[in-house]
């Protein structure tokens, strides 16, 4: 079987972790590109990629590519592909563009154009034409142009990927999933290293640690859009994610711990790792959550790591207490309590560390 090639999407900076993840599931002629890591493989690469990447925000199958100079050159570029082969007239379709440097006055009717080429080409050989939803459509095409080629994709995850299926509470300002395994790969952080994060929020950083730690594969628990797709092989998702569950390890050990001055936000963030399927982690203490302010923090081992994406501009609570003081004293807490700790901080504010009073010895941009 041909080869098929497709393109992982995911946050600027995280490319090359997220080439090293997918070369783990069997992708192969892997490229990292800014944004993302094309590779090629089987359908089946496809549907793993999706399963098993923490970091992509969503896996896209190439389905047409050809040079452009105008609106009717994208027309014709779907005509190239066999549409009746994914989805059937009955199915809603969406499509959505987007461009570097191309030479088009208007993605707005360079998307009209793409969409009028394959509901055009679906009623030519079908019969009729499906219909357009923009909200929850069945089928989803990118149209992706640069300044002189087109390249068709059909989106294979449906909802982003860092949509972990367990999530109840975002919290006032959350985390999302797969920039919190990135932070986890960038910092080389291992189940072996006690982890903690002094400002957890809804506990994203923590959890998704103990899902690695316990080998949970990140898309068990959802639904795909390939599903949706004509031609989708059943038999190899399924073997794919009975893998997946095999492979879970509820027995392995892991010290993750996570602290927010909010009672409230702890809670919650409990409760988000009860629905991620880690009560036993709760139950036995691997995974632990605490109302605690940030400058008081204890640490809960001799050495470990701190992985952290502590609040920007004023402190809801205490009120009175800049973030730019707080962080003074947090700093000062580093200092005096965790010796042999290294501290990953995410952060826009690039006066952090002068803040921490610490000097920073790598700063990847995210």
């Amino acid at each position: 079987m041909k080869p098929q090639t497709f393109f992982a999407v995911c946050p600027r900076g995280l490319e090359p972790v997220l080439a090293d993840e997918l070369r783990q599931v069997g992708a192969a002629e892997i490229r990292t590109e800014s944004g993302g890591v094309g590779f090629t493989g089987t359908l089946k690469s496809g549907y793993a990629a999706n399963l098993h990447s923490r970091i992509a925000s969503r896996v896209l199958w190439q389905v047409g590519r050809r040079g452009y100079r105008n609106e009717q050159h994208l027309y014709d570029a779907t005509q190239e592909v066999r549409w009746q082969d994914l989805m059937t007239p009955r199915q809603t379709l969406r499509v959505d563009v987007t461009a570097i440097r191309s030479p088009l006055a208007s993605l707005e009717f360079a998307m009209l154009r793409v969409k009028d080429g394959i509901v055009d080409r679906m009623r030519e050989v079908a019969g009729e034409r499906p219909s357009i939803d923009r909200a929850q459509p069945d089928v989803r095409v990118f149209a992706f142009l640069d300044e002189a080629t087109v390249t068709l994709y059909v989106d294979l995850s449906g909802e982003p990927l860092f949509k972990r299926g367990w999530r109840a509470d975002k919290g006032e300002a959350p985390l999302k999933e797969n920039l919190a395994a990135g932070l986890l790969a960038l910092a080389g952080w291992t189940p072996d290293a006690a982890l903690l994060d002094p400002f957890c929020g809804s506990g994203t950083i923590v959890i998704e640690a103990a899902t690695i730690a316990s080998g949970r594969a990140p898309g068990l628990n959802r639904r795909f859009a390939f599903e949706r797709l004509r031609g989708f092989d059943s038999h190899a998702w399924r073997t794919l994610k009975d893998a997946a569950r095999a492979a879970v390890r509820d027995d392995a050990r892991a010290m993750l711990r996570g602290s927010d001055i909010s009672t409230r936000i702890v809670e919650q963030a409990g409760e988000n790792a009860r629905l991620a399927g880690l009560e036993s982690w709760l139950a036995d203490g691997r995974l632990a959550f605490a109302a605690c302010d940030a400058r008081q923090v204890e640490p809960p081992a001799d050495h470990g790591v701190i992985i952290s994406n502590p609040p920007y501009g004023e402190q809801s609570a205490p009120r009175s207490a800049t973030v730019p003081r707080m962080m003074a004293d947090v700093g000062d807490r580093l200092k005096q309590a965790f010796a042999g700790w290294d501290a990953w901080l995410l952060t826009s504010d690039r006066d952090l560390p002068r803040q921490m009073r610490l000097q920073e010895k790598r700063k990847p941009v995210l």
